[in-house]
């Protein structure tokens, strides 16, 4: 299945993504399994380069303009992959504590860097059930793989990363907020 990576600048972007049925249909599941290919492939620099497309870590639905409450994560961290196919999430437990990517944060969707820390929760807990074990599942999470779950799941509800850069001050960092 090719994909085509949708802009911000589509009115669709704004929408509120809907819950997916399930048992998952083969053609949901199919769309799950090529945006994990295309990310697992934006990663080989090689690959990127030769078709023009740009590294990322999380891919949600709506950014190949499905209206559907997923999305998929990849990425390698100390010689392990981080991987998910996520259906219907919900964040059920954040922390007090703030963090941010410390260079601030990029989407496959929008074209043109937005300066400014985002801030999201350290520490997040989020229910869904995962398509690639095919089961209910509790992810615990913190830091960057926090940050990186929040990113996604806000693109269900219509909200962009720099959505959460403050206007007026793009690079103040909160009292006790990590950066990560």
């Amino acid at each position: 299945m090719k994909l085509k990576i949708v802009k911000d600048n589509n009115p669709i972007m704004r929408k509120k993504s809907l819950p997916v049925e399930l048992p998952l249909s083969s053609k949901d599941k199919e769309l799950l399994d090529s945006m994990s290919e295309y990310l697992k492939l934006s990663q080989d620099d090689e690959y990127a380069e030769k078709h023009h497309i740009t590294a990322g870590v999380g891919m949600a639905a709506i950014q190949v303009g499905v209206l559907k409450r997923m999305f998929v994560i990849y990425y390698e961290r100390d010689n392990e992959v981080i991987q998910y196919q996520l259906v219907n999430p919900r964040i059920i437990e954040s922390s007090v504590k703030k963090c941010a990517l410390e260079n601030g944060e990029g989407c496959l969707s929008v074209p043109n860097h937005h300066e400014g820390l985002v801030h999201r929760y350290y520490k997040i807990k989020m229910s869904a059930y995962d398509a690639l074990t095919d089961e209910d599942i509790i992810i615990s999470a913190m830091g960057y793989d926090a940050i990186v779950l929040q990113h996604e799941y806000d693109h269900l509800d219509g909200i962009l990363y720099y959505d959460r850069i403050n206007p007026n001050r793009p690079n103040e960092k909160l009292p006790g907020e990590e950066l990560v």
